[in-house]
């Protein structure tokens, strides 16, 4: 007979213990473990969204705050436009007045255009393109609220196309926009672009940063380094805001890639960083103040990086330095390869020109150069573009083949306010007298004349004395855009 169990702690003390298959045992294991999850971890239920929030994700707090503080522009321009008659077409009415037709009489006719601004003054300081209000007679600023003010012009320069206006107010306080610092920016970060697009109204688009430090000569400007981006931008966002998600201006929104004038998703801006400096210059007086190095680079290619020692193309090497560089007096010597300036990377000339132009007169930057193969930094003061101290400028006259012309000697100021190389020097034609003896002989301002008779010409002085030496003919010399034409006129 069996023996019938009481209890298990009889069993256990006497039974032998069963046996338990391999995979009967994982099994058990398994669930025990999912049990221990299942207690320890924590479990949501599923919730039906109640609130705007949690359904969206929206910009519309930063836009509330930064809207009131990007403007609609309106500019007002008079231009003569003659009339024309139909007449003077005429082969025949032409040859009846010897080919000097009359003047004819003229009608003044107005322009309007439209852009945009930010109001980065809280006493109605507005920034925008410069593009926006060349030229305008009359400059009428609307704000997000309609309310109207006239604006006058502090700075307009169109190196950077970049304009500061101050609205004609009795003391009014406006909302401002807060400047980035536009070097943090990154590829993909979101970004909010502000302005009135064909004068619908202040209207916002979104987008991503595309790229960064981007090099494209789009605006005209000489300091053509932008911020891209795919948000829409269209003809009237010019001079708006490019904001970002925290509600700060990264850049100034200048041009666009178009082939019908609408938006491809290519736009470029101006970054925050030069925006502050035009603030800055028209806040001491209106003139634009940019650091100069004196010297003159070029982007490396492939084959240059190579014979350098380096493993790919990166940064510009040193052509030529003024005799007053800072960065010559630093230790720079010409065939030097300049690889990053603070830290930043430097890819180009356009880049080197940009850290340049928004570093503060008289700061130290650190370059870290390439010198002999090897790596090293360098402080250099970012100094004031030297002026000539002595008058250097003259307009020519008398029987000579530059008569009409007035020339001046290239100081490193004047270099820079014409958009010239740093290390630019010798004799620049500024202005052509119209009907002149220069401007039959074809030159143009901006020729730098390098030569009279064989002799070479490096200044005013060396221009006058050359040309009061008498010649049966004259042989002149001139470099244009970097190419020398030499001109005789017997």
């Amino acid at each position: 007979m069996y023996k019938k169990i009481k209890d298990r702690k009889e069993v256990n003390s006497w039974m032998p213990a069963p046996k338990i298959s391999f995979w009967a045992g994982m099994t058990e294991s398994l669930l025990i473990v999912i049990a221990i999850i299942s207690f320890c971890v924590p479990v949501y239920a599923q919730e039906i969204p109640t609130s705007k929030q949690q359904i969206a994700l929206s910009f519309s707090p930063v836009i509330k705050r930064v809207a009131p503080a990007v403007v609609n522009i309106y500019t007002r321009t008079v231009v003569r436009q003659r009339l024309m008659s139909p007449f003077m077409n005429d082969p025949l009415f032409r040859e009846f007045f010897g080919n000097q037709l009359p003047q004819g009489l003229t009608q003044k006719r107005v322009q309007n255009s439209l852009g945009s601004g930010v109001m980065v003054g809280a006493n109605g300081i507005v920034v925008t393109n410069n593009h926006v209000i060349e030229g305008a007679d009359q400059i009428t600023v609307v704000l997000s609220d309609r309310r109207e003010f006239e604006a006058s012009v502090i700075t307009d320069d169109k190196r950077s196309d970049l304009a500061v206006l101050k609205l004609k107010t009795k003391g009014e306080t406006f909302p401002t926009l807060a400047l980035a610092d536009s070097d943090d920016a990154q590829v993909g970060d979101v970004v909010l672009a502000i302005g009135n697009p064909f004068g619908v109204g202040q209207t916002v688009t979104m987008g991503i940063i595309s790229a960064v430090a981007r090099a494209a000569d789009v605006t005209g400007s000489d300091y053509n380094y932008f911020i891209q981006t795919d948000a829409a931008i269209n003809p009237g966002n010019s001079g708006g805001a490019l904001v970002s998600a925290d509600g700060k201006l990264v850049g100034v929104p200048s041009a666009i890639y178009s082939k019908d004038g609408g938006s491809l998703g290519i736009g470029f801006a101006i970054p925050a960083n030069l925006v502050r400096t035009v603030i800055e210059s028209a806040s001491h007086g209106g003139a634009v103040v940019r650091g100069w190095l004196g010297l003159s680079a070029q982007t490396l290619t492939g084959d240059i990086a190579q014979s350098v020692g380096l493993n790919h193309p990166t940064g510009v090497i040193v052509r030529e330095l003024h005799k007053q560089s800072p960065a010559r007096e630093a230790g720079i010597k010409v065939g030097d390869v300049i690889l990053a300036i603070n830290g930043r990377d430097i890819d180009d000339e356009q880049g080197l020109h940009y850290r340049t132009a928004t570093a503060p007169i008289n700061s130290m930057l650190t370059f870290t150069i390439l010198h002999a193969g090897e790596k090293r930094d360098v402080s250099v003061k970012i100094i004031e573009a030297p002026k000539e101290v002595t008058k250097s400028e003259i307009s020519l006259t008398g029987p000579t083949p530059l008569s009409g012309a007035r020339i001046a000697n290239i100081s490193p100021a004047l270099a820079q306010d014409l958009g010239l190389p740093d290390d630019s020097e010798g004799t620049i034609v500024l202005s052509i007298s119209k009907g002149s003896a220069a401007a039959r002989l074809g030159i143009r301002p901006g020729d730098i004349i390098v030569g009279i008779n064989n002799q070479e010409t490096h200044s005013v002085s060396d221009v006058t004395a050359a040309l009061k030496l008498s010649a049966n003919a004259w042989r002149i010399s001139i470099n244009r855009g970097g190419n020398v034409i030499t001109v005789v006129v017997r």
